[in-house]
C-alpha cells in the first residue's frame, strides 16, 4: 500500500511540475505567432490566436487581430464565422480605414452563403443590398468593380429562381402563372439562355392557348435575338 501511495505521489508531483512549466504566451507573443501561422497559410490555428488577442482587449492590436481573424475564416470558406467577425469589426471600429474592405467582404460572405436558385434567396437579396451599400459609401473604392460583378451574379441567380418557378408551373400546365414569370424574365431585357428559353416557352404557351397573334410577336422577338437557336427552329413550323 505504501509503495502504491509513493508512486501516486510521484506521478502527482510530475504532473504539477509539468503544469507549472507550461509556457503562457503574452498578448504580443500570441500576435506574433498568429502572424507567422497566417503567413504559412495555417489559417484555422491563426484565427484561434487572433481571437485570443482580440479578447485580451489591448487597444493597439484589438482591431488588427479581429480583422485578421475574420480574414482567416474568409480564406477557409467559413463564411458565417467570417461574416460575424467582419460585422463586429465594422461596429466596433467604424472609423478605421479597413472598414471598407470589411464591408465588402461581409457582402461576399452573404453571397457565398446563398442557396441554389431553386431554394430560398434571402441571402442573395441581402448580398445585393450589402454590395449596393458598400458602393454607395465608397464609390471610388477599387473594389466597386468587383462588387458590380457580384451584383450581376446575384441578380442572375434571382432570374434563375424566376425561371425555375415558371418552368414548374409550365410542367403543371398552369400556363397563366408560368407566363407571368417568363414575361418578367423577358422584361429584364437581358441576352442570355434564360431570356432565350423564356421567349421560347412564352411563344409555345400562347400558341397552345390559341393566341397566335401574341405568340408571333414573341416568336419574332426570339428569331431576332437568337436567329440560329434550336428554340427558334423548333417553333418555326408554327409560323411558316
Amino acid at each position: 500500500m505504501n509503495k502504491i501511495l509513493t508512486i501516486l505521489l510521484a506521478v502527482l508531483m510530475l504532473i504539477t511540475a509539468c503544469s507549472s512549466n507550461k509556457t503562457v504566451l503574452t498578448t504580443e507573443e500570441k500576435l506574433a505567432l498568429a502572424d507567422q501561422l497566417y503567413a504559412k497559410g495555417k489559417y484555422t490555428r491563426a484565427a484561434e490566436l487572433y481571437a485570443q488577442v482580440y479578447l485580451d482587449r489591448i487597444s493597439t492590436s484589438s482591431a488588427y487581430a479581429l480583422l485578421r481573424e475574420a480574414d482567416c475564416y474568409f480564406k477557409v470558406n467559413r463564411f458565417a464565422d467570417a461574416y460575424a467577425a467582419y460585422q463586429e469589426y465594422i461596429i466596433n471600429f467604424p472609423n478605421y480605414p479597413e472598414v471598407s474592405t470589411a464591408l465588402f467582404r461581409s457582402a461576399v460572405c452573404l453571397y457565398e452563403q446563398s442557396l441554389a436558385p431553386q431554394f430560398d434567396q434571402t441571402e442573395t437579396l441581402s448580398a445585393i443590398e450589402a454590395f449596393e451599400k458598400f458602393k454607395a459609401k465608397y464609390p471610388d473604392d477599387p473594389l466597386c468593380e468587383e462588387a458590380d460583378k457580384y451584383i450581376q451574379k446575384a441578380k442572375y441567380k434571382l432570374t434563375e429562381k424566376k425561371f425555375h418557378i415558371g418552368y414548374t408551373y409550365y410542367k403543371m400546365k398552369d400556363y397563366s402563372a408560368a407566363l407571368m414569370y417568363f414575361k418578367e424574365i423577358i422584361d429584364e431585357g437581358n441576352t442570355n439562355s434564360l431570356d432565350r428559353q423564356s421567349l421560347y416557352y412564352t411563344t409555345l404557351i400562347l400558341h397552345k392557348q390559341k393566341q397566335d397573334d401574341q405568340a408571333r410577336i414573341y416568336y419574332n422577338a426570339l428569331k431576332a435575338k437568337y436567329p440560329g437557336s434550336k428554340e427558334t427552329k423548333k417553333l418555326a413550323k408554327y409560323f411558316q
